[in-house]
């Protein structure tokens, strides 16, 4: 089971854009939509979907948070994903191309596609939604990745606490493995020497990358991207929930905030199979139960379920 579980929030297209990622990407598809009654901000999409083999949600609830590039998300084309070498590389490269033109329509490039010192062939491109990839062709002599992975960049008063945030992550949960870690040198006009220039570590068998940019942005993490949490039990959501949450005026519906002010859900996996499967008058109970909490509390939630 992936225990870590990207969430993104649209206003109102969150299954047209899973629908777009989905026909772009490999081994991808819509694995489930539900309709949210009776929310604070209505009715609600709730759509689950894979890309390239790795699970997603996004939620429709209102345009009360915009996506930007302090969250995105990096896809690795490595020419082992489409075979041996050199015949792997250049189906990678059309690939890498195929998508970034689509991704690229109608959005925003905030790095060009090119050959850049770290890659033949890499760029950096906010789609029509908002939503920020970075694709990169892969170097296939390093540690293999999975094929996407979300990139934290820590910026404003942030910068320079991307190593912390690491260090933190690792602690926090289990099955956890650090990855490459990169420096800025010295000389750089924004950046300070020794601050984290790209690093990626695996926690709980999924990997995230983060980086330090002090340069001048507009924009830090917000709730438009959470991470979902699956907990077991109780006991898991009480030891997330005691670790993660921060922010106590951001706790709602077990949602929460870290010191870095990411965005997590610290949520029961039964909820989801609750919220999925359940009849129309089942899932409304479980919602009307879900709004008045903060931290879940999951046999609440199982009686309402039940109708109890």
């Amino acid at each position: 089971m992936q225990k870590i579980i990207p969430n993104l929030w649209y206003a109102t297209e969150a299954i047209e854009a899973a629908t777009f990622y989905t026909s772009l990407f490999p081994q991808s598809s819509i694995t489930n939509t539900t309709v949210l009654h009776n929310t604070p901000s209505g009715d609600c999409d709730l759509v689950s979907f894979t890309l390239w083999n790795q699970k997603f949600m996004a939620i429709s609830a209102g345009p009360l948070f915009k996506f930007n590039p302090s969250i995105s998300f990096m896809v690795n084309f490595d020419p082992l994903f489409f075979g041996s070498a050199p015949g792997g590389e250049a189906v990678a490269r059309e690939k890498l191309d195929a998508i970034w033109n689509q991704l690229a329509d109608g959005g925003t490039v905030l790095m060009p596609l090119g050959e850049y010192p770290f890659s033949k062939r890499f760029g950096w491109v906010m789609d029509k939604y908002g939503l920020s990839w970075q694709l990169i062709l892969t170097n296939p002599e390093g540690e293999q990745r999975p094929p996407i992975i979300p990139a934290l960049m820590f910026v404003k008063s942030k910068a320079g606490q991307a190593e912390q945030a690491i260090n933190f992550y690792l602690s926090v949960f289990k099955n956890t493995k650090r990855g490459a870690t990169h420096r800025y040198p010295a000389g750089l006009e924004w950046e300070k020497e020794g601050n984290i220039m790209f690093a990626d570590f695996m926690v709980e068998n999924t990997w995230l990358a983060a980086m330090d940019s002090a340069g001048e942005h507009n924009f830090d993490f917000n709730e438009a991207i959470s991470f979902m949490v699956q907990c077991a039990d109780q006991a898991e959501i009480d030891y997330y929930w005691q670790k993660l949450s921060a922010v106590p005026e951001s706790e709602q519906c077990g949602w929460c905030k870290d010191q870095f002010g990411v965005s997590w859900q610290v949520t029961a996996a039964s909820m989801e199979e609750m919220l999925s499967k359940g009849t129309p008058e089942q899932t409304g109970h479980v919602v009307d139960a879900l709004m008045p909490m903060k931290k879940i509390d999951v046999a609440k939630l199982k009686k309402a379920y039940e109708g109890k």
